[in-house]
């Protein structure tokens, strides 16, 4: 059986034990969400439709992971005038796994015993800091003590450092900080004429 869930504005199918990626909502994972906008459920003849929801119908999911989208560019140019501007965005997302639809007023059964969650707040570096004095980061444009900050704790301290990233370690950083793999390229490129 699938239904047809509303949220964030838009409208997705699904069907039990689905994975699928929405706009971000509140929960760690693990939790359980319920999304009780159903604009119809069954399979075939025997689908119903609401109007514009269904009465009683409610779907549950389990919260699999939060994330950030991939950068969208947003380039906008006037011609002839001298004007352009470039902007980028990671929006959140959240990934659920579908559980239950269910109809008729039900309610959601107990939630299941969930297993242990595996340890994020001691994540390993990306990279190994070199011995030695760490440069100073902020001194490439684009990188401020924040960024710098957060570069460090990812073992990242030198310009010899970012300016031997290769493309699968720039893919690396632009997955799990929130660096664009654009920002990481300009800075390897500034890095690499300091760390002559």
């Amino acid at each position: 059986m699938f239904a047809v869930i509303k949220t964030g504005g838009k409208q997705y199918r699904v069907a039990a034990n689905d994975v699928i990626k929405i706009d971000r909502l509140a929960g760690e994972p693990g939790d359980v969400i319920q999304f009780a906008e159903v604009l119809a459920f069954g399979e075939g003849d025997s689908a119903t439709f609401g109007t514009p929801f269904v009465a009683g119908a409610m779907v549950t999911a389990e919260v699999v992971k939060q994330d950030r989208a991939r950068t969208i560019i947003a380039f906008k140019k006037r011609r002839r005038q001298n004007s352009r501007r470039k902007r980028g965005i990671r929006p959140y997302e959240t990934y659920v796994r579908i559980d239950e639809i269910l109809t008729g007023g039900a309610k959601p059964s107990a939630k299941k015993a969930s297993a242990p969650k595996a340890e994020t707040a001691s994540a390993a570096p990306l990279f190994s800091a070199p011995a030695g004095e760490a440069d100073d980061l902020v001194v490439i444009k684009g990188i401020g003590p924040v960024a710098a900050g957060q570069l460090e704790e990812q073992g990242l301290t030198t310009f010899a450092q970012l300016a031997a990233l290769t493309d699968a370690d720039i893919e690396r950083i632009d997955a799990s900080m929130p660096f664009s793999a654009d920002q990481i390229k300009d800075w390897r490129e500034q890095a690499k004429a300091l760390a002559k």
